[in-house]
This record gives structure tokens, sequence and C-alpha cells, in this order.
């Protein structure tokens, strides 16, 4: 019902956005359909069969979590949703919205969580901790920890993709972004890669189902932990490309403006 809710918000938000403005149509577009593509991806991750088998096959559970780390929080960020899932409100909502968001409380939590550097921090220590194997296996038995182990990946994502991934109206730091992601990919893969070689079992009660799937419990913790290591890598390792191609070629917009500029 939550994705449900986002759903037909973000959509009446858009049509009125749309209605008051026939200007940037072409770029709503696209951010409609970015956020088309990571709300599919976060309804597989939460409400399909992969959330089911997730809770007897640890490799499900990796990729459960990794759809919503490392796919669905990066396209939900490129989708610049808030402008339509504000505009779905009441006016009077809207604006007593924006009176709370002027507090300077929160204007200064945001401002120091928002830092690219304290944003990748935070979303490495989710994921590590949540890896901690009393408390993984602490989240499958009880549903409020799993709740929140998934709101915790799902959110500190967002916070770390949005304050990296370029946004209109914003000066971005490509460098820093490239070295963020890089960070983050070297981190997650060693963590993966100490899941794939580790002669031990981290979470015997996620590997009850390995069997049905002609795996043993230390070949599903192996599989999980090279789901982790590869796929997850290439995201974060992809994006750092991407946007170390960025930087290049503003640099390079840069010079050639200047080498135009006269002297």
């Amino acid at each position: 019902m939550p994705l449900m809710a986002v759903a037909i918000a973000y959509a009446t938000g858009a049509t009125r956005l749309c209605r008051r403005s026939g200007h940037g149509r072409p770029i709503r577009a696209r951010q409609a359909l970015w956020f088309a593509m990571g709300w599919i991806v976060l309804a597989a991750a939460l409400v399909s069969p992969i959330h089911a088998l997730s809770q007897r096959l640890f490799a499900a559970h990796m990729i459960e979590h990794e759809l919503l780390m490392a796919v669905a929080a990066p396209l939900l960020v490129a989708a610049c949703p808030a402008a339509a899932l504000l505009w779905a409100l009441p006016a009077g909502f809207r604006r007593n919205l924006g009176t709370i968001g002027h507090g300077k409380l929160l204007r200064m939590t945001w401002a120091f969580v928002a830092r690219p550097l304290n944003a990748t921090v935070i979303h490495g220590i989710a994921i590590w901790v949540w890896h901690i194997p009393a408390l993984f296996e602490m989240a499958l038995q009880q549903g409020v920890l799993h709740y929140a182990q998934h709101a915790s990946f799902f959110g500190t994502g967002l916070l770390f993709w949005w304050t990296l991934l370029p946004r209109p109206g914003r000066q971005q730091n490509y460098g820093s972004a490239v070295m963020h992601l890089f960070v983050t990919s070297l981190h997650t893969g060693l963590l993966g890669v100490l899941l794939l070689l580790s002669p031990k079992l981290w979470y015997p009660q996620n590997a009850v189902g390995a069997a049905l799937w002609n795996l043993s419990p230390i070949e599903d913790q192996q599989l999980a932990g090279l789901v982790m290591w590869i796929p997850a890598g290439l995201v974060y390792g992809g994006a750092a490309l991407l946007m170390a191609g960025l930087w290049i070629r503003s640099s390079e917009t840069r010079a050639g403006a200047d080498a135009l500029r006269p002297s």
C-alpha cells in the first residue's frame, strides 16, 4: 500500500506540474521514466517472490538488498521526484511543509548529513552494521527489525546517491563523487569477498532453503558474497566511470570557454 500511495502521489503531482507549465516537458518525461523504473525495482525487491525467497536463501536476500541500495535508490534520485510529490499535496499542507523545512535545526541536520563524505560514511555504517551476524539474524526473526534493516539500507542509499548524482541547479563536484563511489565499491566489495572466502557460515538461519536449490548453506553464502562483490561493485564502479566522464567533459567545456574569453 505505501508503494501504491507513492505511485499515485507522483502521478498526481507530475500531472499538475505539466498542466501548470509547458516548459521542460521532455525533462519531466525522462524523470517520470526514471521514477517508473525505480518504483518497479523497489516493488520487485519488496513484494515479489524475491522477498519471500529471501527469508530462506541468503543469496536472494543479498539480491533484494542490492536492488534497494544500488538500483532502486539511484534511479529514484535521478528522477528528482520531490517537486511532483509535493504538488500532489494540498496547497496548505505544502506551505506547512515549507515552513517546517526552513527550521534552523532541520536545515543544520540536513546540511551535515548531506555532505558527500558524511553520506558515504553513514551508508557504509548501515551496510556493515546490519551484516553483523547476531543483528542480521535478529532481523530475520523480528519483523520490526527487518523493516528497520530495509529502511536503513534504502534510506541511506537514497542519501548517498542524492549527494553524488548531478542535479539541475547544483554545482557538481565530480572528483568528490568519483572518490566516494570508488571507496564504496571497495568496502562493499571487501564485505562480499569476506562472505565468499569465509569457511564459516555467518547466517545459518538464512540458509534453511538452500537445499531446495541444490546448494549447501556455505555455497549459498558464497553466491551471496559474489553478488555483493561483482554485480553491485559494477554498479558503483560504473557510476564512478560515468562521473569521471562527466568530469572530463565539464573540464573541457570550461577550458574551451576560457580560451574564447577575451584576455
